[in-house]
């Protein structure tokens, strides 16, 4: 039976991942084997790096591929996968790798929205005008799934998401736009961001009701692994975490029910200095991907079961020039180490 003193949870961008020669987005062509087998050989290399017991990836397109890439990895065996069964290259999901002697039941994929969820509003005054959005399922299929590190300890409910990027999205497939084609190509860029951004929103909303159904009311711990796609202090992350307060001192005394503590705030509140960043787009250093931890991570909180002992990251191979040609994922890769210390 697990009796773990230590547990650590990862998440990994795995960009792109796909068997050689199938499709990828409007790439019918794909990795060529050469490019796969440096892919393959340069995630399981991470894999045994990184050395976590819980693992949470996005841009996952096969099955198969995440298998090849923990064939890579030393550990291969000691591992449980996760990936929807059948998934065969046609699409992207998240998936997951737990140390076998921890995972309790079976996985599952949420693809659509809590049944009531809205985004309909008349306005909050005569000024604000009404507002509505319909959108009823995730980019990408949300993983959940439980572990139990210790076995008389409580069961651990870990999520791994990925929320829609901050690319525009391509407007010009649509009608609207070839019937006002010389208009509206002189604002595709802004319209497409705003759309971008609708859609994140709306899935950090829908993620957030999960979440909130999940711990209210109770000592439930709660992690959530994940390419969210905005930065710590975004509206997107305000809306998933809720916003707590992070108190410097008084041990013990903290926490919310509902609250999700962010490592890398955690973790800067013990750095000299925070150089903290997962990805670079026009030069531009930024942390898209997070973990995300509730009250019973928090080292200040009245109900913490586990103690935060550190974040590393893993983000030297974002300097490199190819990361398609190399290999390389283009996100850096996140890691956060608890102790089991339960307030007093």
């Amino acid at each position: 039976m697990a009796r773990r003193t230590q547990v650590t949870f990862a998440s990994c961008n795995l960009f792109n991942i796909n068997l050689p020669g199938l499709p990828i987005y409007n790439d019918k062509d794909g990795w060529d084997q050469e490019i796969y087998d440096k892919k393959v050989a340069w995630t399981g290399q991470m894999i045994n790096t990184v050395g976590s017991d819980i693992w949470g990836f996005q841009e996952l397109w096969h099955a198969k591929a995440l298998k090849d890439v923990f064939k890579a990895a030393k550990p291969e065996e000691e591992y449980t996968l996760m990936a929807p069964p059948g998934h065969a290259g046609e699409s992207i999901v998240c998936a997951g790798a737990v140390r076998k002697d921890i995972l309790v039941g079976e996985p599952e994929w949420i693809s659509d929205f809590p049944e009531k969820f809205r985004l309909d509003s008349g306005g909050d005054d005569p000024q604000t005008g009404e507002i509505a959005v319909s959108i009823h399922a995730f980019s990408r299929p949300v993983l959940h799934f439980r572990v139990k590190p210790r076995s008389n300890g409580k069961t651990i409910s870990v999520y791994v998401a990925h929320l829609k990027s901050k690319a525009p999205s391509k407007i010009y497939y649509e009608q609207w736009y070839k019937d006002h084609k010389t208009y509206y190509s002189k604002h595709s860029s802004a319209l497409g961001a705003a759309i971008s951004t609708i859609r994140r929103t709306a899935e950090a909303a829908a993620l957030r009701m999960i979440l909130t159904e999940e711990m209210k009311g109770n000592e439930n711990p709660v992690v959530v692994l994940g390419d969210l796609n905005d930065s710590q202090l975004s509206n997107t992350l305000n809306i998933l975490t809720g916003q707590p307060n992070y108190l410097l001192s008084g041990l013990d005394k903290g926490g919310s029910d509902t609250a999700l503590y962010t490592t890398g705030t955690l973790q800067e509140y013990r750095s000299l200095r925070d150089v903290y960043y997962t990805h670079i787009y026009q030069k531009i250093k930024e942390t898209l991907d997070h973990i995300l931890v509730s009250q019973e991570f928090y080292d200040n909180s009245r109900k913490r079961l586990w103690a935060f002992k550190g974040m590393e990251l893993f983000n030297d191979h974002l300097n490199a020039d190819n990361h398609k040609e190399d290999g390389l994922s283009d996100h850096g890769i996140v890691r956060a180490t608890f102790e089991y210390r339960p307030a007093k």
